[in-house]
């Protein structure tokens, strides 16, 4: 059988994979032990399944394909920060990070290939969004950059964020399935509360999360809490108003009493004003929330540049008298093009 006619083994089930042994002739436990080798083991090949026999792996050859994604260039920066350019099996490449610190290293993964929303300060919207991801690619991305923690850093993978190319809630079925995968004691084993799924804010699927109880942290992608201003910035926002994702957050927090962190960049003469700052505050009192200040990354952009120091002490300032946390983040990896909204695939 010609391998573009096979299919990828991972697609099936762990029910599916016994019932194929079946079929076979053969004792549904191998079933069983081929799962285990593609998912807690992360094999990439059938050569590699060494408890099973030779006849057996030549079967499975015959008949299936591990289209297992592979990384095709791999920088490191100063701050240790890896970004990677992970190749797919069908040529596509989406890129991932491993964001290093003194007491963690987080995996920032990808979740489509390009993304089919149009934030203007972002690198990966200038892409088209070619396709989503499958949960495998998902997964291996997870497992490539743990084997990264542990070898240039010397521990484990501790945290996740979907916060590479993509809108992960565009793409929420494959997501779900490869968070079951990493958290799943036949998997990865994660716990949930390592993983964050940040979205650009579509209010259908906040519903749904909330709806379908899923235990990993929510991250909204706000910048502006004034309806005009994020538009600006965020043309999608037109469709996905500011009043509908204010309502599905309610819901999320009602439903999950998990509190909401805002991922905010303040831009020069954009957002950078008491007027703006007032409107995030309003914004996060309706729900318990936090709020990280990023550092904008330059993408050959005219039109937004990074805040003054002096407008980020006053978004710290007012929002730490109004009772909301706050943390700023610098940015990793800038020396590469990893930080925050510079994944373009220029590889």
């Amino acid at each position: 059988m010609d391998s573009l006619q096979k299919k990828d083994i991972r697609a099936l089930s762990k029910k599916q994979l016994r019932d194929f042994f079946e079929s076979q002739g053969d004792n549904t436990y191998r079933g069983d032990q081929v799962y285990e080798w593609l998912w807690k083991k992360a094999a990439h090949s059938f050569a590699a399944m060494t408890n099973i026999s030779k006849d057996t792996r030549k079967m499975l050859t015959d008949n299936f394909v591990i289209n297992h994604i592979q990384v095709d260039r791999m920088q490191r920066s100063t701050d240790g920060t890896i970004k990677n350019a992970v190749r797919l099996h069908d040529g596509l490449i989406v890129e991932s990070v491993l964001i290093p610190t003194s007491s963690r290293t987080t995996a920032c993964v990808s979740s489509q290939v390009g993304c089919s929303l149009d934030c203007k300060f972002c690198a990966t919207a200038r892409l088209k969004k070619m396709r989503n991801l499958n949960p495998d690619e998902i997964y291996d991305q997870v497992v490539a950059i743990d084997k990264q923690s542990r070898l240039y850093h010397g521990r484990p993978l501790s945290n996740i964020v979907f916060m590479g190319m993509g809108e992960p809630l565009m793409n929420y079925n494959n997501l779900l399935k490869a968070i079951d995968k990493i958290t799943g004691i036949e998997g990865l084993g994660m716990s949930p509360k390592r993983i964050t799924v940040s979205t650009s804010g579509v209010p259908k699927m906040i519903r749904k999360m909330a709806d379908d109880g899923v235990k990993f942290k929510l991250a909204v992608s706000l910048h502006s809490g004034i309806e005009s201003v994020r538009t600006s910035i965020m043309p999608f926002n037109a469709t996905f108003t500011l009043t509908d994702l204010r309502e599905s957050l309610i819901y999320w927090y009602t439903k999950t009493k998990s509190r909401i962190t805002y991922e905010y960049v303040v831009w020069k003469g954009i957002n950078d004003t008491q007027k703006d700052v007032d409107a995030l505050v309003a914004f996060c009192k309706f729900a318990p929330s936090k709020v990280n200040l990023i550092e904008y990354n330059p993408i050959d952009d005219d039109a937004f540049k990074q805040a003054s120091d002096e407008a980020i002490a006053m978004y710290v300032t007012t929002l730490e008298k109004r009772g909301i946390t706050v943390t700023v983040r610098r940015s990793r990896g800038k020396d590469i093009d990893a930080a925050c909204g510079q994944l373009a695939n220029k590889s």
